[in-house]
């Protein structure tokens, strides 16, 4: 049971995430439903032993909480911003999380040093831009998994019409979380945007 991990986690990001400037103080009370678990669910829709990047990981959400559920993926949290990652190193060493790493770089910058099999984002950029970012680090075969809101499936037809990727809007984690999570799902298609619930 790795709930010990999450609870360390959680506290964390409510007291060293809240003054390094990487989550604001008024979602602390919020943080497991709007945060840990949005993100945790997610885990559900990686194969088992696939790498994942998270692009933009910011305060590792949603790479730690998908790490945290998922000890068979292999993670790396990709993220520009120095502060940040000085952050996440020292959040990954203290949970004793050997399958994450950190990387400092934008997504353009490690276009054919990096890839994996699911390409991770939450909160990032709108969809269109989001999927020129994470497209070229997907291996073959792989996807993108976009956490996205409400308004995902609208987002779908009006940004991915012709960018030579399949979207799928999926949800996850409902009965476990509420709102359940909204995921966009993008691999490499036959062309044009499909959206289905």
């Amino acid at each position: 049971m790795r709930l010990p991990l999450a609870i360390r986690y959680a506290g964390l990001l409510a007291d060293t995430g809240v003054r390094h400037g990487l989550i604001g103080p008024r979602e602390v009370p919020r943080l497991w439903d709007r945060h840990l678990l949005n993100c945790a669910v997610v885990a559900d829709g990686i194969p088992h032993g696939a790498s994942v990047i998270d692009v933009g990981a910011g305060a590792g959400l949603p790479g730690i909480p998908i790490a945290i559920a998922r000890p068979d993926l292999r993670v790396v949290l990709l993220e520009p911003l120095l502060r940040r990652t000085r952050w996440l190193d020292a959040t990954v060493h203290e949970l004793g999380l050997d399958t994450v790493t950190v990387r400092r770089g934008r997504a353009a910058e490690v276009v054919g040093a990096l890839s994996a099999d699911v390409v991770t984002a939450r909160a990032v950029a709108g969809l269109g831009v989001l999927a020129t970012w994470c497209a070229p680090l997907m291996t073959r075969g792989g996807c993108v998994l976009a956490l996205k809101g409400a308004g995902a499936a609208e987002e779908v037809e009006h940004t991915l019409r012709s960018c030579g990727l399949t979207a799928v809007v999926q949800t996850y984690g409902v009965g476990l979380v509420d709102p359940p999570t909204t995921v966009v799902r993008l691999s490499a298609g036959a062309g044009g945007a499909a959206a289905s619930g």
